[in-house]
């Protein structure tokens, strides 16, 4: 399972602590990272068990989970760029004064008024995931969509499909299998995010690719690989040097 499948799949009580509790090991749903249960990992002189370790690397990559989902798009969050920073400033422990002074907001009953606002937003979202819970309890026989990756840029209606569409798509313009040859790059947007996703999957989430290299593995799939490379880009699936040097996947 991939990191957005299992990130959206993850429980909310996983999401705040920024990973999963497995048999063997601890993964993180930021990331992907996987640590090793049983093991102790050593780290500038201190040794950490497993699950600190985790945690350890939650901070030292990520900054923290607020941080992270914080900097999601905002289609994912559901917050406006504004309403995005005034949460961060509140979660690093400003005063309403302070917060006041930085945004140069006239008075810090504005402030107060945003606080209300986002308690209010988290009692919606509160009834809202409990009513999607019943829904899903109703209907077992539902089929799932499509995760979206966390690093999408444009998140609308192209992600309007499940995973039985996706499967039958794939048959269709990789019928030798994905990795193979592509029957051709489609126009429609939903079969675009279906395609890139697949050939993302061909790539090392934990590798930096030289654009020859990356070259390399698109090409035998279709040959104007440099339109599939910029879709790539395009679509957030993965990211560049500015200069091109090198490229990996979005996490």
């Amino acid at each position: 399972m991939d990191v957005n499948q299992l990130f959206w799949q993850a429980s909310i009580e996983d999401i705040t602590h920024g990973y999963t509790n497995e048999a063997t090991h601890y993964t993180c749903l930021l990331c992907g990272e996987k640590i090793e249960k049983g093991i102790i990992y050593p780290h500038e002189n201190v040794l950490y068990e497993a699950e600190k370790f985790m945690q350890h690397h939650i901070t030292a990559t990520h900054q923290s989970v607020f941080h992270y989902l914080n900097g999601l798009n905002k289609k994912m969050t559901g917050l406006t760029e504004h309403q995005s920073h005034i949460l961060r400033l509140f979660y690093e422990g400003k005063t309403d004064q302070e917060i006041k002074e930085e945004l140069e907001i006239g008075s810090a009953t504005t402030i107060r008024h945003h606080r209300f606002a986002l308690k209010e937003k988290e009692r919606q979202a509160k009834t809202f995931l409990a009513m999607m819970e019943l829904l899903k309890q109703q209907d077992q026989k539902e089929d799932s969509f499509v995760p979206i990756h966390k690093t999408a840029t444009m998140v609308d209606d192209r992600y309007n499909i499940t995973l039985t569409e996706e499967q039958q798509l794939l048959e269709k313009y990789f019928p030798n299998g994905i990795g193979q040859e592509l029957v051709r790059f489609p126009k429609r947007e939903k079969h675009k995010i279906v395609v890139l996703r697949a050939i993302t999957k061909l790539f090392d989430e934990t590798k930096e690719y030289t654009e020859k290299e990356l070259n390399a593995i698109i090409q035998p799939i279709y040959e104007d690989y440099v339109q599939i490379r910029r879709y790539l880009i395009q679509y957030g699936f993965m990211d560049r040097k500015d200069d091109g040097s090198a490229y990996w996947v979005k996490k």
